[in-house]
């Protein structure tokens, strides 16, 4: 029987994709870089950090990695601080709320850096439904990697079959399998260039499931 459920963040919990993009672009093009659509898409479920590696290594931009991070957070936080229309995905916070009035253990696990994931929270109020927030710049690889869900299924309290992760990324749902966690796609645009082939189970709605349905989901 599954007891916890384990969020992605971007895309998942907040439509925070075309501000990322938007921020990301403002950042790339600061460094006289073209980053393509179809290498963007390859950086999604990637911790900050590690997309700052790939940018160095594929377009060879000299700087130090931990600056260049900081101008990328600058960069998202003046747009996150100046977008008033940003909002959560539809349905996920009644979903939320559902999950945890119904004795579920609820943790997050982002690539996003702690910053981005605590203006989400703070600005949305979802503290106080969520148990831990794991942020992958804690971690040296980030998804595809299973780390940042192994972590996450050990401070859950419970075994990767008792668990399940929601995830809308290529990368993240490849790190969900190979974390041995049931994994829910998220698909909620037909455009997107992530694949979500290999969940086990994929949505489009977040009305699609409650706490009655997960519970009874068969992981193993």
């Amino acid at each position: 029987m599954i007891k916890a459920v384990i969020f992605d963040m971007d895309g998942v919990v907040v439509n925070t994709e075309p501000l990322s993009h938007r921020a990301n672009l403002k950042f790339y093009k600061s460094l006289g870089v073209d980053v393509s659509d179809d290498v963007y898409a390859t950086f999604i479920g990637n911790s900050d950090i590690n997309i700052i590696q790939k940018v160095k290594n594929i377009y060879g931009v000299a700087g130090d990695e931990a600056t260049l991070l900081q101008q990328c957070l600058d960069f998202y936080c003046a747009e996150f601080d100046n977008d008033p229309s940003l909002e959560l995905m539809p349905g996920v916070k009644a979903l939320i709320v559902d999950v945890y009035e119904n004795g579920f253990t609820i943790l997050l696990a982002s690539s996003s850096s702690k910053v981005k994931i605590e203006r989400v929270f703070s600005r949305f109020g979802l503290n106080p439904y969520f148990s831990h927030k794991i942020s992958g710049q804690d971690f040296e690889f980030s998804k595809p990697n299973p780390a940042i869900f192994l972590d996450a299924v050990a401070k859950s309290g419970y075994s990767a079959d008792e668990c399940i992760i929601i995830e809308d990324s290529t990368n993240g749902i490849k790190a969900a399998k190979g974390a041995g966690v049931f994994c829910i796609g998220y698909k909620n645009d037909e455009h997107t260039l992530q694949d979500t082939s290999l969940a086990d189970m994929v949505i489009k709605d977040f009305s699609e499931l409650s706490a009655e349905k997960i519970r009874h989901i068969n992981s193993k």
